[in-house]
């Protein structure tokens, strides 16, 4: 018998849907040999982010978190930016300042042996030992700040190759000044030629040198400023930025809860503000301290220093000028002068300059008291020095001898004069930059370490409050 025919949908393969289809295919796919594809960690956890986020108990978490790390961060940048500039307030206070006028120091003991080395050059016999135990404590004061100096420079520096020339110099300088000293008591010119090399030396090899290092520690003071009393605007914005987040925190969680207060962002909430107004009050305090040092401190003792040095140079070339009886000239406007008197002539024009603009910048009666002293004994000076050329000019050396190095009413007097008001203004001076950098430095006390403990607490308070809302959906 024959079978009737089957139709061809009995060897059609059975229908799959799409869903069972691809479904199978991870199975073909691990049946086949090739690995099964899987997400990233991140992707998945991006996901699990998303889904927490749709819920309230997950954008809480989110909100929690962002609190907790803005509030650790301000802490963070505001502890970093604070004790930076703390740092450097202290620096210009204990290490720059001191190693500024240290180089000044040398360069005024430099100056001053020089001119105490031609007053002895010119008594002779007749030398004090006051004035030779001035030349010898100036060469002992310049070599202890050269030791000082050379402790203090970073190997390989500017500063150290000029303090090693200093140091190379200053013997053979005090060489050369023995030499003259003994030629000239024995009677024989050629000390004066020593004497002479001597100041040689001191004016264009060592007083350039200790200039340079006198301006590369003023460049060093300038730089710790310039770290010291910028705003620190990270952090400021930085808390702006938490103190903002924090109250939007409280206001989402009043429309939703219509509480008041939430005393856990309250607490981070008073953290913050801590922490901002401390810094911010902190910062300019300490700015207006060490600005002050430097407009009433640094400028007048900058400017002092310069005064006292010129004082000091035009002094020596005063007793030189008596010293090389013109055999040192200069040719200028086409006319032959006398190299020591116009050396003499320029250092107290100098010295005229400093000392008004140190009695512009002096802002109380003490600091201008000293100042104007000076300012009366340089008139004297002058005056007496004029009278003292004349009597050079006109043959009476003795008489202008006695004039320039005497016991009454001499140029050596007037100087003494200018040079101990010029201590007392420097003295002065110097106590009024102490007492404003050390506002400045101590403004920030306890900044940086306050800063780093409100802000753990201020987002332990955050997460603590954040906390607090979650524990109402369980």
């Amino acid at each position: 018998m024959t079978q009737p025919p089957q139709s061809s949908a009995a060897f059609a393969p059975p229908a799959t849907s799409a869903a069972s289809a691809t479904t199978a295919i991870p199975a073909q796919r691990g049946r086949s040999g090739l690995p099964p594809v899987r997400r990233t960690a991140f992707a998945e956890g991006a996901e699990r982010l998303r889904d927490a986020a749709t819920t309230e108990p997950g954008r809480l978490r989110v909100i929690g978190a962002v609190l907790a790390l803005l509030v650790v961060a301000f802490g963070a940048v505001t502890a970093w930016q604070s004790g930076e500039r703390a740092t450097a307030a202290d620096d210009v206070l204990t290490r720059s300042q001191p190693l500024s006028s240290g180089a000044a120091a040398i360069y005024r003991s430099l100056a001053d042996a020089n001119t105490a080395a031609s007053t002895g050059f010119l008594a002779g016999p007749r030398e004090s030992a006051a004035n030779r135990e001035r030349y010898e404590d100036d060469i002992r004061t310049a070599a202890s700040g050269l030791v000082r100096a050379a402790a203090d420079t970073e190997p390989g520096s500017a500063s150290e190759a000029t303090v090693r020339k200093l140091n190379r110099l200053l013997p053979e300088y005090k060489g050369l000044v023995e030499r003259a000293r003994v030629y000239n008591r024995q009677g024989y010119p050629v000390g004066g030629a020593y004497l002479r090399y001597a100041n040689e030396k001191m004016q264009t090899e060592m007083l350039p040198a200790a200039q340079d290092l006198y301006t590369k520690e003023n460049q060093r003071l300038d730089a710790d400023y310039a770290d010291a009393t910028p705003y620190p605007w990270a952090a400021i914005a930085l808390g702006l930025l938490a103190l903002a987040a924090l109250g939007l925190a409280q206001y989402r969680d009043f429309r939703r809860t219509n509480r008041v207060l939430n005393h856990g962002l309250v607490a981070a909430s008073a953290a913050t503000v801590v922490v901002l107004l401390w810094l911010v009050i902190g910062h300019t305090v300490a700015r207006s301290g060490l600005f002050g040092s430097y407009d009433h401190g640094i400028r007048s003792l900058n400017v002092l220093h310069n005064a006292q040095i010129a004082a000091l140079k035009a002094r020596g070339n005063e007793n030189l000028s008596l010293v090389a009886r013109g055999a040192e000239t200069v040719e200028v406007n086409g006319k032959k002068q006398d190299a020591y008197y116009y050396a003499f002539d320029r250092d107290l024009a100098t010295l005229d300059a400093r000392l008004t603009e140190a009695r512009r910048l002096a802002d109380d009666a003490k600091g201008g008291e000293p100042v104007d002293s000076a300012l009366g004994d340089t008139a004297e000076w002058k005056h007496r020095h004029g009278t003292a050329r004349t009597e050079d000019e006109a043959g009476n050396y003795q008489r202008a001898l006695d004039l320039v190095i005497g016991t009454d009413d001499t140029t050596g007097a007037a100087f003494d004069g200018v040079d101990r008001s010029l201590t007392r203004a420097l003295g002065h001076e110097q106590t009024e930059f102490d007492r404003a950098a050390t506002d400045g430095r101590d403004a920030m006390t306890g900044l940086p370490e306050g800063a780093a403990v409100l802000g753990v607490l201020g987002a332990a308070g955050a997460v603590s409050g954040i906390g607090r809302r979650l524990s109402e959906y369980r």
